[in-house]
């Protein structure tokens, strides 16, 4: 049984009630810099044309939508466990005229993907919200090709004083009540404001990254420390053994934790 399913719930149903301003609250509480950070995050993806990318915590698709336009050969699998999100995201994409974007409704813990099928994966914004992140770390791994590369943006974490400490008091104090303000919903953005606090810095976030199993770790401060850039891989051939030992293992411990059915479903819940 999963101990977190409340909180999964919970998150699901915050997201939906906020949906339909989602899009306008990034763009307004981040003065527009959130368009440069996920173009940040679509650059880092290590990728060949035609490639297969999978965007975890997809939301409303605008990183789906940045990785097409920085790599128009590429098919993006787009999965979130929020409908109301993707239906946002389809419905840009169509007034766009963006295609292959294929709109998945499921949890990043549960990715009904086969071992092994795709390129690269992208989160931004949302390896926060997801707990255990063990788990979505394993399923990662697990449907990550040999020397693929996982992308992850994070807001940078309010233990950290930033920007001389007006970050923290922009987190903590005028964040939930811009948010409340237009969504009519306090306590959504003051548990965006909880979850950056209780997140992590990008030390910690990292040697989680690399107890998971991935290799080549690193991290990039974007606007000074607000929002970081997270990447690792998964061994590829060349890797050392040792390396793969310790994944492998890892797996293992993951696959004890579900039945063997949820970790080979087929593509199922597609959503043209």
């Amino acid at each position: 049984m999963d101990n977190n399913a409340g909180h999964d719930a919970a998150v699901a149903g915050m997201f939906g009630t906020i949906s339909r301003f989602y899009d306008f609250l990034n763009h307004f509480l981040s003065l527009g810099i959130d368009r440069t950070w996920r173009r940040a995050l679509a650059l880092s993806v290590k990728q060949e044309n035609g490639a297969l990318l999978l965007d975890l915590a997809a939301g409303t698709l605008d990183v789906s939508i940045a990785l097409r336009k920085q790599h128009p050969d590429s098919l993006v699998l787009a999965l979130d466990f929020c409908p109301s999100m993707l239906a946002i995201g389809q419905k840009k994409c169509r007034n766009k005229g963006i295609t292959r974007i294929v709109p998945i409704v499921a949890d990043a813990k549960r990715v009904p993907l086969p071992d092994e099928s795709v390129d690269a994966i992208t989160i931004a914004f949302g390896i926060r919200n997801i707990l255990p992140r063990s788990e979505a770390f394993y399923e990662m791994l697990r449907v990550l090709r040999p020397g693929g590369r996982v992308s992850i943006l994070e807001f940078g974490s309010g233990k950290e004083r930033i920007a001389y400490g007006l970050y923290n008091w922009y987190l903590n104090t005028l964040l939930p009540r811009i948010g409340h303000f237009f969504s009519r919903d306090k306590q959504a953005y003051r548990y965006l404001a909880e979850t950056i606090t209780a997140f992590p810095a990008a030390d910690a976030f990292e040697a989680e990254m690399r107890a998971a199993g991935f290799v080549n770790t690193g991290y990039r401060k974007l606007t000074g420390g607000i929002v970081c850039l997270h990447t690792g891989e998964k061994i590829g051939p060349t890797t050392e053994s040792c390396a793969q030992t310790k994944w492998s293992e890892g797996l293992r411990q993951c696959r004890k934790a579900r039945t063997s059915a949820v970790c080979q479903a087929p593509l199922s819940g597609l959503h043209a």
